[in-house]
Protein backbone atom coordinates (compact mmCIF):
# COMPACT_ATOMS: atom_id res chain seq x y z
CA UNK A 1 0.00 0.00 0.00
CA UNK A 2 1.25 3.48 -0.88
CA UNK A 3 0.43 6.86 0.70
CA UNK A 4 -0.18 10.27 -0.90
CA UNK A 5 3.03 12.28 -1.45
CA UNK A 6 5.17 9.13 -1.31
CA UNK A 7 8.03 9.06 -3.85
CA UNK A 8 7.95 5.96 -6.03
CA UNK A 9 9.41 4.34 -9.13
CA UNK A 10 6.89 3.29 -11.75
CA UNK A 11 7.31 0.66 -14.45
CA UNK A 12 5.57 2.09 -17.54
CA UNK A 13 7.13 -0.37 -20.00
CA UNK A 14 4.82 -1.28 -22.87
CA UNK A 15 1.82 0.63 -21.50
CA UNK A 16 -0.38 2.95 -23.53
CA UNK A 17 -1.69 5.85 -21.44
CA UNK A 18 -3.75 8.70 -22.91
CA UNK A 19 -2.72 7.59 -26.39
CA UNK A 20 1.02 7.56 -25.59
CA UNK A 21 2.88 4.24 -25.98
CA UNK A 22 5.72 3.92 -23.47
CA UNK A 23 8.71 1.90 -24.69
CA UNK A 24 10.03 -1.19 -22.95
CA UNK A 25 12.86 0.95 -21.58
CA UNK A 26 10.66 3.05 -19.27
CA UNK A 27 10.97 0.75 -16.25
CA UNK A 28 11.93 3.23 -13.51
CA UNK A 29 10.05 6.48 -14.01
CA UNK A 30 10.17 8.60 -10.85
CA UNK A 31 6.96 10.04 -9.50
CA UNK A 32 4.82 10.94 -6.51
CA UNK A 33 1.66 9.16 -5.39
CA UNK A 34 -1.36 11.46 -5.62
CA UNK A 35 -4.10 9.05 -4.55
CA UNK A 36 -5.39 5.51 -4.68
CA UNK A 37 -8.08 5.31 -7.37
CA UNK A 38 -9.21 1.70 -6.94
CA UNK A 39 -8.94 -1.08 -4.38
CA UNK A 40 -9.81 -4.05 -6.58
CA UNK A 41 -7.32 -4.23 -8.18
CA UNK A 42 -5.24 -1.67 -6.26
CA UNK A 43 -4.56 1.24 -8.64
CA UNK A 44 -2.88 4.58 -8.00
CA UNK A 45 -2.68 7.97 -9.71
CA UNK A 46 0.97 9.03 -9.96
CA UNK A 47 2.39 12.41 -10.94
CA UNK A 48 5.57 11.80 -12.91
CA UNK A 49 8.66 13.94 -12.43
CA UNK A 50 8.85 14.23 -16.22
CA UNK A 51 6.27 14.84 -18.91
CA UNK A 52 6.31 12.37 -21.79
CA UNK A 53 4.51 13.73 -24.87
CA UNK A 54 2.26 15.76 -22.57
CA UNK A 55 1.49 12.92 -20.15
CA UNK A 56 2.35 13.98 -16.60
CA UNK A 57 -0.17 11.95 -14.56
CA UNK A 58 -0.77 8.24 -14.95
CA UNK A 59 -2.93 5.57 -13.31
CA UNK A 60 -1.10 2.29 -12.80
CA UNK A 61 -1.72 -0.93 -10.89
CA UNK A 62 0.10 -1.39 -7.60
CA UNK A 63 2.25 -4.21 -9.05
CA UNK A 64 4.02 -1.65 -11.29
CA UNK A 65 4.99 0.63 -8.38
CA UNK A 66 7.99 0.39 -6.04
CA UNK A 67 9.07 2.67 -3.19
CA UNK A 68 12.24 4.71 -3.84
Amino acid sequence: MFAPNQRVKVNLANLTIQGVQFSQNVQEALGTVLEQTSTDPPTYRIELLFSFKGVKRVEVPEERIRPT
